[in-house]
C-alpha cells in the first residue's frame, strides 16, 4: 500500500451522469498508520421451495462433518465452512388455521415466526421478518437496507390463484405484518436497483436511458480515471478487478435480454432471464456476491423459487414440475427426479459460497465475514411436514460461528432461534421474532 496521508469514506461512490456505483474495499479506505477497523459481517437467507427428500440430506452423525454424500455431496469441497443444523422447526406451518395452505404457510412463517392467516375480508396479516428486523437497525450503514432477489415471477403456472395466496407463496420478507417486500426477478432489474442512480427511477428516464445503449460505467469513467492515479497499486488493481466484473454482468443481462426467449411454452418468464436455471442462478447471485463487496448492503434474501413451484429442469433431465413430483407417494422414479432438483440447487448455492470465499477483503473474505443460511419451511414435501427441516449455516460471522459439524437439536426448537442468533452476531437483539424461545446454542464452540 502507498501511504498517501489520507483516506477515502467505506461509502464513496463514483458519480457519473444519472449513476452511482459503489467502491470495493480498498486500502486506501483504511486511515494511514491506523488499525483496520473490523469488517462488516453480512446475512443471508437463500429459501427452496418444496421441501427436500430428507433421507438423502441428513448427514448419519452428530459432530465433525465426514465426507458428504447424498444431497449435499456438491457441497463437499466447501464443508468446513457449513453447519448442518438438524430438528428446527417452523410451528406456524402447521395446519392450525387453514388460511393460503401448507406451502403458504411454509414460507410465510419461516422468516416472521407468525402464525400466517387470512382474515375475512380478505386482510393479509402476518409478521416482521429477521431480515427486516435487522435492516431496521443496520440498514441506515448501507445504500440498501436489504435487498430481496428471486428466481421466478410471482404468477408462474401453478397454485397461485388469488392475491393473498399469491403473497404468502411467494415472499419471504415482510417489512411490517401487512407489506411483503417481493424480490426482483429480472436481471436488469436487479443491476439497475444495485447500480443504478435511484431505485426510484422513472419508467420514462430508465427507458430514455436504455434508448442510448451505453454501458452504465462509461458514465462514470471518467470518475474512476481520476480517483485511479490517487491510489496505491494494490489498489488500482483491486478497482480493475471490481469494475470489470461489473462490466461482465452487464454483458450477461444484455445478452440475455437480447434472446429474449421464454424456458417453458405458455409461461411467461421475465425479459432478459437466461434460458437455463443454472445460469440464472448464477446471474442473479454473481450481484448478491457484488452488493456484497461493495457494500451496498449487509442483508438479503433469495427465494430460490416460490412455494408450490412447478419450475422443470431439463437442463438435468428433469421435464416434470417441482411441486408434482414432491407428491410422489413413494413412486422412486419420481423420488429419484426430485433428488436430482434438490442436488442442483446445492450444487448452486456450493458455486455462490466458493465466490464468497474467493472474493477478498481486508485480511480475510467474504464468507469468513458472512452467516448464510440456506433452507425450506417443509421438509417432506409429499406429506407437508414442517419439522425436522433441512437447514445450513455457512460462514464464520467474522469468527463467531465454529463451521464443520453437524448438529442436533431438541425436536422442536423453533428455527427462528437460529435467525434471534444471527442477528446477535450483528448487534441487533430483539425480544424475539416470532415464536422464537432465544438464541440457538452450539453455533460457537469458542
Amino acid at each position: 500500500m502507498i501511504v498517501t496521508g489520507k483516506s477515502l469514506s467505506r461509502r464513496m461512490v463514483l458519480k457519473g451522469i444519472g449513476t452511482t456505483l459503489a467502491l470495493p474495499f480498498l486500502d486506501a479506505m483504511t486511515p494511514a498508520f491506523a488499525r483496520a477497523a473490523a469488517s462488516p459481517i453480512r446475512l443471508a437467507w437463500f429459501y427452496v421451495p418444496n421441501g427436500i427428500d430428507m433421507r438423502h440430506w441428513t448427514p448419519a452423525q452428530e459432530g465433525p462433518l465426514g465426507a458428504l454424500t447424498g444431497i449435499l455431496a456438491p457441497m463437499d469441497p466447501i464443508k468446513d465452512e457449513l453447519l448442518v443444523l438438524s430438528n428446527l422447526t417452523t410451528h406456524w406451518g402447521r395446519p392450525l388455521q387453514d388460511g393460503p395452505g401448507d406451502h403458504g404457510r411454509a414460507l410465510g412463517s419461516y422468516m416472521t415466526g407468525a402464525q400466517v392467516y387470512k382474515t375475512a375480508g380478505a386482510d393479509l396479516k402476518l409478521g416482521i421478518s429477521a431480515d427486516q428486523v435487522a435492516a431496521d437497525v443496520i440498514g441506515k450503514d448501507t445504500r440498501l437496507p436489504s435487498l430481496e432477489v428471486g428466481l421466478e415471477e410471482a404468477r408462474q403456472a401453478g397454485n397461485c390463484d388469488s392475491g393473498y395466496s399469491c403473497a404468502y407463496t411467494y415472499n419471504l420478507a415482510w417489512r411490517t405484518e401487512t407489506q411483503p417486500l417481493p424480490p426482483i426477478s429480472d436481471p436488469r432489474a436487479l443491476f439497475e436497483r444495485l447500480f443504478g442512480s435511484d431505485a426510484n427511477e422513472p419508467a420514462a428516464a430508465r427507458a430514455r436511458r436504455l434508448a442510448m445503449r451505453q454501458s452504465i460505467l462509461d458514465e462514470v469513467l471518467g470518475t474512476t480515471n481520476r480517483l485511479k492515479s490517487t491510489l496505491g497499486g494494490s489498489d488500482r488493481r483491486k478497482l480493475d478487478e471490481y469494475l470489470t466484473s461489473v462490466r461482465e454482468i452487464e454483458r450477461q443481462v444484455d445478452r440475455a435480454a437480447a434472446e429474449g426467449i421464454t424456458i417453458e411454452p405458455g409461461i411467461d418468464k421475465p425479459f432478459g432471464v437466461p434460458v437455463e436455471f443454472p445460469d440464472y442462478f448464477r446471474l442473479m447471485t454473481d450481484m448478491m456476491v457484488l452488493a456484497f463487496k461493495a457494500d451496498l448492503t449487509r442483508i438479503s434474501t433469495m427465494i430460490v423459487g416460490r412455494e408450490g413451484s412447478v419450475r422443470a429442469y431439463p437442463e438435468i433431465g428433469v421435464n416434470d414440475g417441482h411441486h408434482p413430483l414432491t407428491h410422489h407417494q413413494g413412486n422412486m422414479e419420481m423420488l429419484a427426479k426430485v433428488r436430482q432438483i434438490n442436488e442442483l440447487h446445492a450444487k448452486l448455492f456450493a458455486e455462490f459460497l466458493v465466490k464468497l470465499k474467493n472474493t477478498p477483503e481486508g485480511d480475510s473474505n467474504l464468507l469468513d465475514q458472512s452467516m448464510v443460511c440456506y433452507g425450506s419451511g417443509l421438509s417432506d414435501g409429499n406429506g407437508h411436514t414442517h419439522d425436522q427441516l433441512p437447514t445450513l449455516l455457512a460462514g464464520r460471522g467474522g469468527g463467531f460461528v465454529t463451521p464443520g459439524r453437524h448438529v442436533i437439536y431438541q425436536r422442536e426448537t423453533p428455527v427462528t432461534n437460529l435467525f434471534v442468533t444471527m442477528l446477535h452476531r450483528v448487534g441487533v437483539d430483539p425480544d424475539h421474532i416470532g415464536d422464537s424461545t432465544g438464541r440457538l446454542p452450539g453455533i460457537s464452540l469458542s
